[in-house]
């Protein structure tokens, strides 16, 4: 399993209390143009009063990416090589949030 897979599952697992995993989780899905989107949910973690929000970077049709926390939720969309990277850059706003 790569590094950031384990990291994530990591996390999901300490978020999971018994009612946390009932109402809230992690959904990686596809888009249409194409590419990736995530979303985390925040509510009930120590994130959850984050709010943020990027512009859309976009150096070509097939290489672009944005990300947003906003009502309690990671949002994070990009290309097809982007996957890796909105999973990152989740995976650094925590750690800075910890900090």
């Amino acid at each position: 399993m790569s590094e950031i897979l384990s990291w994530i599952s990591q996390w999901m697992n300490s978020q999971c209390n018994g009612d946390w995993e009932h109402m809230y989780g992690i959904k990686i899905g596809t888009a249409d143009n194409p590419g990736w989107y995530v979303t985390i949910d925040l509510a009930e973690t120590e994130l959850e009063d984050l709010e943020m929000e990027t512009d859309v970077t976009e150096n070509a049709e097939d290489d672009w990416f944005f990300y947003k926390v906003k009502n309690k939720q990671y949002f994070g969309a990009g290309d097809l090589s982007k996957l890796e990277f909105l999973l990152y850059t989740f995976k650094k706003l925590v750690e800075n949030h910890k900090a």
